[in-house]
């Protein structure tokens, strides 16, 4: 019995590797493409998938946001019940399916089409759904599954992972990322002493605060969420008393429910207990209840209860192209 499971833990080794050596030729204009996309945008890799898929995501997150790409995980059911808002003009988003035909994965895809946000897909299907609604196409399929019948994701999940490890150690070149920069952002070098620093040092607190008083009109409201593009709008009165809070992903879920947003206003839409740190918290704790809760701001509130400012995962991980921290994912 033991040598039948040596040979069989080979056999699975091997068929893995060939799974991976077969991608070298499938690494074409499109996977440079998808390089220069991400290289030149202005904001994050939102990366979605699901099941293994979405694991595997996960993993080209953390690879990604620890050598210079900002990126982040977005769950495709959590995004079509509002976390779609976290996603903004300036992202990229990376979709996972070997298929390319995954129900969810592609209403979410649908919805990312609308506010024009560049699509990468890693699929093992060329001509599926996925692929077609993409602007670049990388081709991950493989011959067989690992999986003696063929249906857990086996070869496909690790092919997928070491593509997405390649896009990842491709862009490392293309920004000039050096060893330097890596201990910099990894626990031992500075990392930790950014981790230690304020919220009260990064969060904004000037006129970029999308603001409006109780009373304003929801079209009003949806105006500044346009005007100043972080996805949302604080309501509070003339004394900076947080009343609440409007999100991207709201608006679009009272859009679906036929809300007529001219007869409404922020008073009857707004989430009144959002989510606040105090300007005294740390960013190592700031990145854990964002990760925890799965959100991207949150309003800064002081001990007397009026707003200081917000901070946004943008401004954590460093607007542009250079990312200033690693995020655990």
């Amino acid at each position: 019995m033991g040598k039948d499971s040596i040979e069989r833990a080979r056999e699975v080794l091997k068929i893995e590797a060939d799974s991976i050596l077969n991608l070298v030729d499938k690494v074409d204009d499109n996977f440079s493409s998808a390089v220069d996309i991400i290289y030149t945008s202005k904001g994050r890799v939102i990366v979605t998938g699901i099941g293994k898929s979405g694991l595997i995501g996960k993993k080209i997150v953390a690879t990604m946001t620890s050598t210079g790409t900002p990126a982040l995980f977005l769950h495709p059911v959590e995004g079509l019940h509002g976390d779609l808002g976290i996603v903004t003009r300036d992202d990229v988003m990376l979709a996972i399916s070997h298929s390319g035909e995954t129900e969810e994965l592609n209403r979410i895809i649908s919805s990312i089409k609308d506010i024009r946000v560049p699509l990468i897909a890693f699929t093992g299907n060329t001509n599926s759904t996925l692929a077609r609604l993409s602007d670049v196409t990388i081709d991950v399929s493989v011959d067989r599954e690992a999986c003696p019948f063929g249906l857990t994701p086996t070869s496909s999940s690790t092919a997928t992972l070491a593509m997405g490890d390649a896009l990842a150690i491709a862009l490392i070149t293309k920004r000039n990322f050096t060893e330097k920069n890596f201990f910099k952002f990894h626990p031992g070098g500075s990392l930790g002493q950014r981790l230690m620093e304020k919220v009260r040092d990064i969060m904004i607190s000037d006129e970029r605060m999308p603001i409006v008083p109780p009373g304003t009109s929801a079209l009003e409201a949806v105006d500044v969420i346009d005007e100043k593009n972080v996805g949302f709008v604080i309501i509070a009165n003339s004394d900076r008393y947080l009343r609440g809070i409007i999100t991207d992903g709201d608006v679009r879920r009272f859009v679906r429910m036929g809300v007529n947003l001219s007869e409404k206003s922020v008073d009857e839409l707004m989430t009144r207990s959002p989510k606040t740190i105090p300007p005294e918290k740390s960013i190592a704790d700031t990145i854990e209840l964002m990760q925890r809760d799965e959100i991207t701001t949150l309003v800064v509130v002081n001990d007397s209860g009026r707003i200081d400012g917000y901070i946004h995962l943008h401004d954590i991980l460093g607007r542009g192209g250079t990312i200033k921290i690693s995020v655990p994912v």
